[in-house]
């Protein structure tokens, strides 16, 4: 019936599991613990009531070598520390998520903080073109006159024709850009779109013609139009700009331009630092880095080369890129005579001494002789010319005054600022009477 086969069924179900708990239960082995399968004997199926136990293994011999041998060697198992790694690390996933989300509103901000940059020019420009559109074409702005005056251009402009003599090309080159920096300021007062245009320069001519002159009057106009911060000019040779040995030259080039930002770097005889007959010079490192810096601090610094004009024109064929960004090329002419005893006549007066109306007569006989000698330099010439003179009025101011005592030995103003012919003729007489190996080059 039914019952019975459930009875049945119920009896195999707890004999099967009563078999299976035997099979594992544990049994000694030398002092360890180990599984057998049933034991010696199998079990037996009763037809009813609960399964007997099984019959206990018997236990085998101990194996040889002793009692709790580990049978795969002495050595400790791998067991885990507990997070001895340092790489180990836990990262709970709300952590996790936590900076996802920071990320994303991190990123969103950024976006929506770029959009509304772009929002705001675009509305500026909008701004920008209705106001230039209704602006009427006959809105005053202002006098250019008011602007050289305000900003103080003018100024330097009046100092450059009182202290340079002559080189009439220059200062038209050099008022020209003035007013190119003038009418660019008037126009972005206005609203109008402007650029800083270039200022790189290139002086070309003897010496002692006026270029360092110049480019420290440019670096004050420069710095009075708002274009430079500083307006201060740098001077710079080979010998400043290039090392003599690998690793060298690029602190000593860098370390100038640093000196000279925000003014004007002028680089003296620029040509010296291209050697064509070496490959190894390390000239074209200092170039490569004054030509970087010329086009990626153009609005902080003003490059300036000077040199004689047919080397420099061959520096150029050397260098394109340095002629391609340099905007304003000036050329230096020589001096005349009358122009430079002019300049005599302006370099007394900034020391103030007097010359004598003879005296003129001299020392323009002594520069035109001086002109077909070798070394001319225009206006070093002229200076060290002076400096001789003064001190040959010195020796003979001293000599009247104190070795021969005249009016007992009390000199006079005039007497400490006179400067005759007498002590321009010393200098003539050292070109014209001397032999020709014995000439004095002042």
């Amino acid at each position: 019936t039914i019952s019975k086969r459930m009875k049945l069924s119920s009896a195999f179900t707890l004999l099967a599991i009563s078999g299976s708990a035997a099979a594992f239960a544990p049994s000694a082995f030398s002092g360890q613990t180990r599984t057998a399968l049933f034991g010696a004997n199998p079990p037996a199926f009763p037809t009813g009531g609960p399964p007997a136990a099984p019959a206990a293994p018997a236990a085998p011999a101990a194996p040889a070598g002793g009692a709790n041998q580990n049978p795969f060697g002495a050595a400790k198992s791998l067991e885990y520390t507990g997070g001895d790694d340092p790489n180990h690390k836990v990262i709970k996933l709300s952590s996790a998520l936590q900076e996802a989300d920071t990320e994303r509103r991190k990123a969103r901000e950024a976006a929506e903080a770029r959009e509304r940059a772009a929002e705001i020019r675009r509305e500026e420009r909008q701004r920008k073109i209705a106001y230039m559109q209704d602006m009427p074409d006959s809105q005053p702005a202002g006098t250019v006159e008011e602007f050289m005056f305000k900003e103080g251009v003018q100024g330097e402009l009046d100092k450059l024709d009182r202290e340079l003599v002559g080189l009439v090309p220059v200062k038209k080159r050099v008022k020209e850009i003035a007013a190119l920096l003038v009418l660019d300021k008037m126009r972005r007062k206005l609203g109008f779109e402007t650029s800083v245009p270039s200022l790189h320069m290139s002086f070309t001519g003897a010496p002692g013609t006026g270029k360092t002159t110049v480019a420290v009057r440019m670096g004050q106009i420069l710095a009075k139009m708002g274009y430079s911060r500083r307006g201060h000019v740098v001077l710079a040779t080979r010998d400043d700009l290039v090392g003599q040995y690998v690793g060298h030259t690029a602190p000593k080039t860098k370390e100038m331009i640093k000196k000279a930002m925000g003014g004007v770097l002028l680089v003296d005889e620029a040509y010296y630092l291209y050697n064509a007959a070496n490959d190894r010079d390390y000239g074209q490192e200092s170039i490569e880095i004054l030509l970087n810096v010329m086009e990626n601090n153009a609005d902080d610094l003003v490059v300036a080369v000077a040199g004689y004009k047919d080397r420099m024109d061959k520096f150029f064929s050397y260098i394109p890129g340095m002629m391609s960004r340099i905007g304003n090329h000036i050329d230096f002419p020589n001096y005349d005579a009358d122009e430079l005893v002019k300049i005599a006549e302006v370099m007394a007066g900034q020391l103030e001494y007097d010359i004598d109306p003879a005296a003129y007569v001299v020392f323009k006989s002594y520069i035109e002789k001086r002109m077909t000698l070798p070394y001319f330099s225009n206006a070093r010439t002229v200076r060290n010319a002076m400096d001789r003179a003064r001190m040959n009025s010195a020796i003979r101011t001293f000599d009247k005054f104190a070795i021969r005592g005249e009016n007992g030995g009390v000199c006079t103003v005039d007497d400490l600022k006179r400067i005759t012919a007498e002590d321009f003729q010393i200098l003539l007489d050292d070109i014209v009477n001397a032999d020709h190996g014995k000439r004095i080059f002042s």
